[in-house]
């Protein structure tokens, strides 16, 4: 893996994942924080892009928006279930996935019968948290596995880091770049997508396809290029906004 990242063009666009990548990662998923300076360094750099930066992450699209307010950039939610275009259009947002409903009650009682998990249920995805109990990791796998293996044709588990995600089939992280791919501002462009967990190799392999460029935070997960945590991706961005 290639550690010295690649100098800024103006002719990219940008894919970021959050969690991991532009902020460091959290105990709890309600921790997290972006602060002031890193809103403003999104804004500089959108704008000297045209606009070709999205945010690509496992997160809403309304948390998304609350963390980074009063930012409203292009955005994928939830691995790629929901989407919002540059424009503002939403795409996905209304898929309601009944199978859902039917986990939302034996997923609450996983969580209870661990202590130190805890469940973040966004709408349309619930994840299974256990960074507080790496402990009962093992067990948790088998019992969300239980879970769901009834409706694996309509779910699957997204696994990320020390976190089981259930959420609908035949979303990722990859699919919803390649849509962005077709939409102005990014048509035309090279693509460069930042991310850090497993939830995040679909976006490497849908840049690198279209011959864009990969770049891993931390040790995690393998791209072509690596950073070291998001204090240098802050840094690397600010080439951009410079």
């Amino acid at each position: 893996m290639i550690q010295t990242l690649p100098t800024p063009s103006l002719a990219w666009c940008l894919f970021l994942d959050v969690d991991g990548t532009l902020i460091e990662l959290t105990d709890s998923p309600l921790e997290a924080f972006a602060d002031q300076e890193l809103k403003v360094l999104l804004g500089l750099v959108a704008e000297q892009l045209g606009g070709a930066l999205a945010l690509v992450s496992g997160r809403s699209i309304q948390y998304l928006d609350a963390l980074f307010k009063p930012l409203r950039l292009p955005a994928v939610g939830l691995h790629g279930v929901a989407r919002r275009s540059a424009s503002g259009v939403m795409h996905g947002a209304s898929i309601i996935n009944a199978e859902l409903d039917r986990v939302r009650l034996a997923v609450n009682a996983l969580v209870e019968a661990f202590p130190g998990t805890s469940v973040e249920d966004k709408g349309q995805t619930i994840a299974v948290h256990f960074r507080m109990a790496p402990h009962h990791e093992s067990r948790v796998r088998e019992a969300l596995a239980a879970i769901a293996k009834p409706m694996s044709t309509h779910l699957r588990i997204q696994e990320g880091n020390m976190v089981l995600e259930l959420m609908p089939r035949g979303f990722n992280k990859g699919a919803a770049i390649e849509m962005f791919m077709q939409e102005p501002p990014f048509a035309g462009r090279r693509p460069v997508f930042v991310g850090d967990d497993l939830t995040d190799q679909g976006g490497f392999q849908a840049v690198e396809a279209q011959g864009g460029i990969s770049i891993a935070v931390g040790d995690r997960v393998r791209a072509q290029f690596r950073a070291e945590d998001p204090t240098a991706v802050r840094s690397w961005l600010q080439g951009f906004a410079a």
